[in-house]
């Protein structure tokens, strides 16, 4: 009985490294995590605006600081514009991961930041950018939805991110607000509360059956910022007992982060942290607004959240020139 010959397999080649490294193009990888930071810093400075005012304190300084985040929004903008330009379907590969879809919802929720930045100067541009910021906001909405749906079972839960995604809208009631146009913050408010309902109701399920692992306990802190939103915006339409209801569910919130810090922050610092800057300077907001007591707290807040939010900001910032952003949130290469 003859034996069959061995037959030897060849190691599988790979290509050689390439040398001199291939360079991607200009903002060719641009990470939308970064426009959660940027989100959290016009946040801030609308925040200082109207501190500025409860204060009576002359607003040139927190004016001309809005004016440079606002710059770096439109830098950054531009450069995630020009990454979806040069191959469209890198937006749907960036909606496919956490930090990829929360920083997608902030960018257009940062647009929405910026047109309150505007409404005391161009009101007319304010309102357009507004308008085109809750469309682009919807149509986010809508690829996340379809990207769920093809997704498999496993990777459809309900995370806090989903408040960015079907709720963030809300935000395009705050220059509403300020250009007078009362119905439609109102229909944006109204529409908002029931969904970040849902997605409260099913967090909170799923944070008693199941601990989070600790690298995306930071994204936790996103529950508090639909609660300070609904808060600033019922207090804008007149409606102070839902304000003071949010508010005060927002303080629960708050408390109860602030009780388990160490337990969020167990993984260290890292991208996700900047999810930490707007729900801060929107919660210190939204006390402001109340007046009273409570406006004390917010001003005191507000003070201690400038020094966390701007440190915050700086640290992740630093880490989009160098390639670290983009490499540790996955961003994806047009």
């Amino acid at each position: 009985m003859t034996r069959s010959p061995t037959v030897q397999h060849r190691p599988k080649a790979y290509p050689p490294p390439e040398f001199p490294p291939r360079k991607p193009k200009l903002f060719a990888k641009t990470p939308p995590a970064v426009f959660s930071v940027v989100l959290g810093l016009l946040g801030l400075g609308l925040a200082l605006r109207k501190a500025a005012v409860v204060l009576g304190l002359p607003g040139g300084l927190v004016e001309a600081a809005l004016g440079a985040v606002l710059a770096f929004w439109g830098f950054a903008t531009v450069a995630l514009l020009s990454k979806i330009a040069r191959r469209p379907a890198v937006l749907l590969e960036d909606l496919r991961v956490l930090p990829g879809r929360a920083g997608m919802a902030a960018c257009s929720m940062s647009a929405m930041l910026a047109a309150s930045v505007l409404v005391p100067y161009v009101p007319g541009i304010a309102y357009g950018l507004m308008v085109g910021a809750l469309l682009v906001h919807g149509v986010l909405a809508g690829l996340v939805i379809w990207g769920l749906l093809q997704a498999p079972k496993e990777q459809r839960v309900v995370t806090p991110v989903w408040h960015l995604s079907f709720v963030g809208g809300i935000v395009a009631a705050i220059p509403a607000l300020a250009l007078g146009r009362m119905e439609l913050a109102q229909a944006l408010l109204w529409g908002a509360m029931p969904i970040a309902g849902l997605i409260w109701g099913a967090s909170l399920a799923q944070l008693i059956g199941r601990i989070p692992p600790a690298p995306l306990r930071p994204l936790l802190v996103i529950h508090l910022a639909p609660a300070a939103l609904f808060a600033l915006v019922a207090t804008g339409l007149g409606q102070d007992v839902l304000a003071q209801s949010f508010a005060g569910f927002g303080a629960v919130i708050f408390l109860a982060l602030l009780l388990g810090l160490r337990w969020v922050t167990a993984a260290g610092f890292s991208a996700l942290w900047g999810s930490f800057t707007f729900p801060l300077v929107s919660f210190a907001a939204a006390l402001i607004g109340l007046g009273g007591q409570v406006e004390q707290i917010g001003l005191g807040l507000l003070a201690a959240a400038a020094v966390v939010v701007v440190g915050i900001a700086w640290k992740v910032l630093a880490m989009w020139p160098t390639g670290k952003l983009a490499a540790k949130t996955n961003a994806a290469e047009a």
